[in-house]
C-alpha cells in the first residue's frame, strides 16, 4: 500500500460529490480526475443523465477509471451526499452575497490534509446552474479558484482536476507549511457534522420564532447571515450540543418546548 493511503490520510477521507450533473460524460471525466490524483469517494446526487455510471460516453471518459465511476453512489438529496462528512465546500465560479468564507483550493487542502478527525466534502454543481444558494449556505466553506477574471469558465472535470491536484499535494506534505490546524495548541474538539449543523440550525430558527426575533412568514436574510457567521468558526459537535441546549432553555422558557 503507498505510505500516503492509511485509513487516516486524505486519499481515503475525501469525498467528491456532484449535484445534478446533466452530461454522463462530466461524471466520467470527473471520477478520471479523481484517480489520477489517487481519490476514488464520489458520490452523484439526483443526476439528470440516465445511468450514469454505465453510460458509454461516461465509460469512454473515464477511460481507465471505471472503479472510481461504477464505484459511485447515487443519491437523492445533498443530506445523503453529505453522510459521515463533518466539513463541506462548496466548488463556483460565482460569489454569493452570503457565501461562507471563501477559501483557494490551496487553502482548503492544506486545512483537510492536516485536520486528520476530518470527513471533507468538496460539492461541485450542474454544468450550466452551479450549485443553488441553499447548497452553498449550509457549507462550511465556498471554494473559488483563483482563474483569469476575464474568462474564469472551468467546465466539471477541470475543476475538479485542479482540487484533486492540490489535495494530493496537500496529502503528500509538500504544502505542510500552509496548515490551518495549530497542532497541540489548545483543545480541539470533534468538528461537528453537516447533519449536526444543519439541526442546530433549525432549532436556533425554532427558538428565534418562539421569542419573536425572527418573523417566520418575513424571515429576510436572517439565518443566511446567521449561517454565515456560524460558518467561519468551524464549530465542533460540543459547541452545537451547547446551542442546541440554549434553543431548548429558550424554547421551555416560552413554554414551547417540544
Amino acid at each position: 500500500m503507498n505510505p500516503t493511503e492509511t485509513v487516516s490520510s486524505l486519499f481515503k477521507r475525501l469525498r467528491f460529490v456532484l449535484v445534478e450533473t446533466s452530461r454522463a460524460g462530466n461524471v466520467g471525466s470527473v471520477a478520471r480526475a479523481m484517480k489520477t490524483m489517487g481519490f476514488s469517494d464520489l458520490v452523484l446526487v439526483a443526476p439528470r443523465c440516465n445511468d450514469p455510471l454505465h453510460d458509454p460516453e461516461a465509460v469512454a471518459f473515464a477511460s481507465g477509471a471505471l472503479d472510481v465511476l461504477q464505484g459511485a453512489r447515487i443519491v437523492d438529496s445533498i443530506a445523503e451526499a453529505l453522510d459521515g462528512c463533518n466539513f463541506a465546500a462548496a466548488v463556483s465560479a460565482r460569489l454569493r452575497e452570503f457565501s461562507p468564507p471563501v477559501w483557494t483550493p490551496r487553502e482548503f487542502s492544506a486545512h483537510a490534509a492536516g485536520t486528520q478527525d476530518l470527513q471533507p466534502a468538496l460539492i461541485l454543481g450542474n454544468e450550466r446552474f452551479g450549485l443553488p444558494n441553499q447548497i452553498v449556505e449550509q457549507c462550511n466553506v465556498l471554494i473559488n479558484i483563483p482563474a483569469n477574471p476575464e474568462y474564469s469558465s472551468l467546465n466539471l472535470s477541470q475543476a475538479a482536476q485542479v482540487l484533486a491536484y492540490e489535495c494530493r499535494l496537500a496529502a503528500q506534505g509538500d504544502n505542510a507549511r500552509l496548515s490551518r490546524t495549530q497542532e497541540g495548541i489548545g483543545f480541539h474538539g470533534e468538528a461537528a457534522s453537516v447533519a449536526q449543523i444543519e439541526g442546530m440550525y433549525a432549532h436556533l430558527e425554532e427558538a428565534l420564532v418562539a421569542i419573536g426575533f425572527l418573523n417566520a412568514s418575513n424571515p429576510k436574510k436572517l439565518m443566511p447571515r446567521l449561517k454565515r457567521l456560524f460558518a467561519r468558526t468551524q464549530l465542533e459537535t460540543e459547541e452545537v450540543n451547547i446551542l442546541r441546549g440554549i434553543a431548548r432553555q429558550v424554547m421551555k422558557s416560552t413554554g414551547r418546548d417540544a
